[in-house]
């Protein structure tokens, strides 16, 4: 049951503002950071909330001396490294990836009630530990071992410190398997440095799934053989008439390659049967008038569709597909299917009836936004629901309605958790046609009530989509994330019994120092007690 503040009297709710804005480390001018390192973060103020944190005893401090020692797993080693290279630059230590010698940090696989992705962490004066079953449990828990250190530790150049880990015990596993982050490629391109930039974000709140959605009426951003025009015609542009881009299967490769280095995996998303005019201008075959459109640089919606009746159009999807599965190594593919208003609903099912074992054939999982749920779902596909709060009640229902019937549901409600909504109506970049979405009303709900008449069972995860209409640079993306972002996170980890605004918000207020180490740029929301800068 939520708490209703409008009944909290006024003395006691300025005294918990004062204490939140103590607890989130507010500073005055003239502060010095070397005192504030000196305190241990607690091992409760890290975002996504741990499943159960446990305080005490001596803290652990990293020296000179101090190795990461790890078992004979090259997986182990790998996260061993990972760790190493995250704390060289700003320690100055020399943080030797061993699997010999005694204290420091130690990382280690066993048997236990982990889970895929859960460890523990324990601290105390003769080192720290982190023990998983899996190498992406302990890759989880080297990100919470980050952010008990000083935000200083992010920065490229040596800090002063101390560097200090609270001492006690931190046992954490995820709510959801799937916590996913989207990011728009199609209406504006970005490069394979500014996707992995992204990346490395996701993984410090510890996402595991990236959705690219690679193609839409702007434009085609993954090479495919077979059809070579969809990148050097169909890419050729994007929103607002830019020169756009692709990525080559090398690219992409990367990509892949990268995100699977920070345990996390690729959903690629082909976006059919509408939000196709970047095909359909690169293919006049695929026009069911054999007429090829122009390029389209707009924002408009709805107006696209691939020829349902064409055999030919089945015979590029399933080129499309089977190029694009053979690059993707990741279980799941997107086939989109939103906003199709150009095709009749009879040749939607249609459509989606001989799509969906096409995906199958190469091995894929299929996911489709929730109007998939108005054709026939196959067997394990998973819908993404993008509807809002005031979204018809028989939608919804045809949504729960599905879920019973075992098609499980990822949650993406557009006015709750697209990160491309404004924050408020003088927010520079980003739409509102779902709404202001401001970070409180981001974090602020719980997926596994969310939509009646889902079986909590249904709910597979979350995910943060980010659509880039207005987004052309990196910045854009960080002032549109962050801190939005990080409730997604959350949302998606943390078990229901630690959500609360407000705590959440002392604990999200104590990341600004940490990104503003990492050059992140983002919105200082009012509704969040940062420390002064």
């Amino acid at each position: 049951m939520r708490r209703n503040h409008s009944t909290t009297p006024r003395i006691p709710r300025v005294l918990g503002a004062l204490l939140l804005l103590a607890a989130a480390g507010a500073v005055t001018v003239g502060a010095a950071p070397a005192a504030e390192a000196a305190v241990p973060t607690p091992l409760d103020r890290v975002v996504p909330a741990p499943d159960s944190v446990t305080p005490g005893g001596t803290p652990y401090r990293i020296t000179r001396a101090t190795g990461v020692r790890v078992d004979g797993s090259a997986e182990v080693r790998r996260v061993g490294a990972y760790l190493a290279g995250l704390l060289r630059p700003a320690t100055g230590y020399p943080l030797p990836v061993t699997d010999r010698g005694t204290g420091g940090i130690r990382l280690r696989l066993a048997r236990g009630d982990f889970g895929a992705e859960g460890y523990r962490l324990t601290s105390g004066a003769g080192g720290v530990t982190l023990t998983a079953s899996t190498p992406a449990g302990l890759f989880h828990g080297v990100q919470t071992l980050r952010q008990l250190l000083p935000a200083a530790v992010e920065r490229k150049t040596v800090q002063p410190g101390p560097w200090r880990i609270a001492g006690g015990t931190v046992q954490d596993r995820p709510r959801y398997a799937y916590r996913g982050a989207m990011l728009d490629v199609a209406r504006h391109f970005f490069t394979v440095a500014q996707v992995k930039r992204y990346i490395d974000q996701l993984a410090l709140y510890k996402f595991n799934e990236l959705h690219l959605h690679l193609s839409d009426d702007q434009g085609w951003r993954i090479a495919v053989d077979s059809w070579p025009r969809l990148t050097t015609y169909g890419g050729s542009t994007q929103v607002g008439g830019g020169r756009g881009g692709f990525y080559t299967k090398a690219d992409y490769r990367e990509i892949v390659r990268y995100a699977a280095s920070r345990h996390l995996e690729v959903v690629p998303e082909i976006d059919m049967p509408g939000h196709t005019n970047a095909a359909l201008a690169s293919y006049a075959q695929l026009n069911c008038d054999g007429v090829a459109p122009p390029l389209y640089t707009g924002t408009k919606v709805g107006f696209s569709s691939l020829c349902v009746p064409r055999q030919v159009t089945y015979d590029f999807v399933d080129d499309v597909i089977r190029e694009l599965a053979a690059l993707t190594p990741g279980r799941y593919l997107h086939i989109g299917g939103d906003e199709a208003h150009s095709t009749s609903h009879a040749d939607y099912v249609a459509f989606m009836d001989r799509v969906q074992p096409v995906v199958a054939r190469y091995g894929k999982t299929v996911i489709g936004w929730h109007q998939l749920t108005g054709a026939h779902p196959a067997r394990g596909a998973l819908a993404q629901y993008w509807g809002l709060d005031g979204t018809s009640a028989a939608e919804k229902a045809q949504v729960a309605q599905a879920a019973r019937n075992g098609t499980d549901l990822i949650l993406s409600p557009a006015d709750r958790l697209y990160l491309d909504m404004k924050y408020t109506s003088a927010t520079r970049l980003g739409t509102r046609w779902a709404g202001l979405v401001e970070v409180r009303r981001s974090y602020d709900w719980d997926p596994g009530t969310y939509l009646s008449g889902v079986p909590a069972s249904a709910i597979r995860g979350v995910e943060a989509p980010l659509w880039s209409e207005t987004l052309t640079k990196t910045a854009d993306i960080e002032y549109m994330a962050f801190p939005r972002l990080a409730g997604a996170a959350e949302l998606g980890w943390s078990p229901p019994a630690t959500h609360d605004w407000s705590a959440y918000r002392v604990r999200l207020a104590a990341q600004a120092p940490r990104w503003d180490a990492l050059g992140i740029r983002y919105y200082r929301s009012p509704q969040v007690p940062w420390p002064a800068r």
